[in-house]
């Protein structure tokens, strides 16, 4: 299995439909499982950390016209310039984002958001900001789904024993528990691998307190995983 396919999918696996949104991994034989996921606040669609593939429009225009396309880790640039460009919606990024605008297409629009995203009433919530990692949240307090692009995650490699959620690799000695510990979703939708649509508050808990204690698991099956058969 490749670890990540960057060739234009022509298919793509849906995962995470529920009344507020949808999901789709564009790759689904990557190991990465790199996740994208659209939600819908009244009638429009916020499409986050998108990747592209055929046939993804009929699958946004299902649920409504795209508002905007959201970025919310410096390293998930992915396809989000080509989507916005082709239905003519800026690309919104974190105030604190530092390196992502240079990346987008010389003719996106760009549109800069703090604690709140638009008028949408998602709470954005800063993750991790420093100069090698920035990541934010978004958290429909209201509508109980909270997005994750990266510091936990539902992939294989980012899971060990029970867990449905885990912490990234690289966070795992130090998870983010002051950044997310105190929300309540119901769902959390994340940036590798199909999310968690029911008790995602459990899942986060359980991911955050049992990290640290877990790494040493998680570790031993990535080396694992990488031995010849």
């Amino acid at each position: 299995m490749s670890f990540r396919i960057d060739e234009r999918a022509t298919d793509f696996h849906e995962i995470d439909r529920f009344d507020g949104g949808v999901g789709w991994i564009a790759h689904p034989d990557e190991r990465m499982q790199r996740a994208s996921h659209a939600l819908d606040i009244d009638g429009d669609i916020w499409v986050i950390d998108p990747i592209d593939a055929a046939g993804l429009d009929d699958l946004l225009g299902g649920f409504g016209e795209v508002a905007g396309v959201v970025v919310l880790l410096d390293r998930h640039k992915r396809d989000a310039d080509a989507i916005a460009n082709r239905h003519d919606v800026p690309v919104y990024l974190p105030a604190f984002f530092e390196s992502v605008a240079e990346d987008l297409a010389a003719e996106t629009p760009i549109v800069r958001f703090d604690d709140e995203l638009a008028d949408t009433g998602l709470e954005a919530h800063t993750v991790v900001d420093n100069r090698f990692w920035q990541e934010a949240a978004l958290y429909d307090r209201d509508g109980g789904t909270l997005v994750v692009p990266e510091s936990v995650g539902a992939a294989d490699y980012f899971r060990v024993g029970d867990e449905r959620l885990g912490v990234h690799p690289m966070r795992r000695a130090v998870p983010p528990r002051e950044e997310l510990g105190g929300l309540d979703p119901d769902r959390i939708l994340v940036g590798h691998g199909a999310g968690v649509l029911q008790g995602g508050t459990a899942a986060l808990e359980n991911a955050l307190e049992g990290s640290r204690r877990r790494a040493p698991f998680l570790y031993a099956k990535t080396v694992r995983a990488l031995l010849p058969v």
